[in-house]
């Protein structure tokens, strides 16, 4: 580590002094408060790419202090503020929202960067068609736990590699039932957040296939479903497959919200049913974005 230090200040410090000295110290000086690109330095020795005060300044900054993912994706991307919770979201039919995670190349999407540094990710095709509940006695409470949350958070989870397991932390799912035909997404959301779950891995809420609409006209349940046939082209969550949400139904304790690959419609069915499964996950605020600009050929990468 002593080295890495020493290697650091020889090749970045003390080269940034002496094209400091070399563009005039007083002049300098005062540009550092009042930055200006007009200020040149000789960088030579530094090994920045920078040739003027601020901007080596910049790079310096960056060099000590990397942006975290979110931040990098915030500033490269047209992403969406929510109005329920402090978070952004990608929306719309197909944004640049693309990720590598487990080695596997644009296999991941982004659904949003939240306020602490966080980035939620889901799969972007199915992984496995499953119980989200199994039995008779299937029921609709995440928690139980339920099947699927304990396949996900075992066999699932300790079948990704290391790197992959130390990018996600565990968080907190909102596991809370909907309101059927409730046509108030702030009501759905506060309902969805009024049972938490803290884990590794779920599914995305009903709310968030919602929120990731680009349409006004696509918001909530009902507007979803009275305009079907404009909506599953309006959301990069639409994937022509059914599959599970983390979402309840408020009556009764065996139905689950899922989104329905025939009508596109998001309907409801009894937990202890069959369909496509795809995992949701939020990586640490200290991941960093490698390369990638999102795009399906291009994909982000992290580390």
């Amino acid at each position: 580590m002593k080295e890495k230090i020493k290697e650091f200040i020889k090749k970045y410090l003390i080269g940034f002094i002496l094209g400091v000295v070399s563009a005039g110290a007083i002049i300098v000086y005062a540009e550092t408060y009042f930055p200006s690109n007009q200020v040149t330095y000789d960088n030579t020795e530094s090994g920045m790419t920078s040739d003027n005060v601020q901007t080596a300044i910049d790079e310096l900054y960056n060099t000590c202090f990397p942006p975290t993912a979110g931040d990098q994706i915030l500033e490269d991307q047209p992403l969406e503020k929510d109005e329920y919770e402090c978070r952004y979201f990608f929306t719309g039919a197909n944004p640049n929202n693309y990720i590598t995670f487990n080695n596997e190349t644009a296999g991941w999407r982004i659904i949003s960067v939240e306020c602490d540094g966080k980035v939620k990710i889901m799969k972007k095709e199915s992984i496995t068609e499953i119980y989200w509940d199994y039995g008779s006695n299937g029921r609709n409470n995440w928690a139980r736990p339920a099947r699927l949350n304990t396949y996900l958070n075992g066999t699932y989870y300790n079948g990704l590699n290391t790197a992959a397991q130390n990018q996600i932390v565990s968080s907190d799912f909102g596991v809370g039932p909907a309101i059927y035909n409730n046509n108030n997404l702030s009501e759905q959301v506060n309902d969805e957040n009024s049972k938490k779950w803290n884990g590794n891995i779920a599914l995305p809420t009903l709310s968030e296939y919602y929120r990731t609409n680009s349409n006004e006209n696509c918001k909530t349940y009902t507007l979803y479903n009275n305009n079907f046939n404009t909506c599953k082209n309006t959301t990069w969550m639409f994937n022509n497959t059914n599959w599970w949400t983390l979402t309840p139904y408020n009556i009764g304790n065996y139905m689950i919200y899922l989104v329905n690959s025939n009508t596109s419609h998001t309907t409801m069915s009894n937990a202890n049913t069959v369909y496509n499964v795809r995992p949701t996950l939020y990586l640490s605020s200290e991941v960093q974005i490698t390369g990638g600009n999102g795009t399906q050929n291009n994909p982000y990468t992290i580390k």
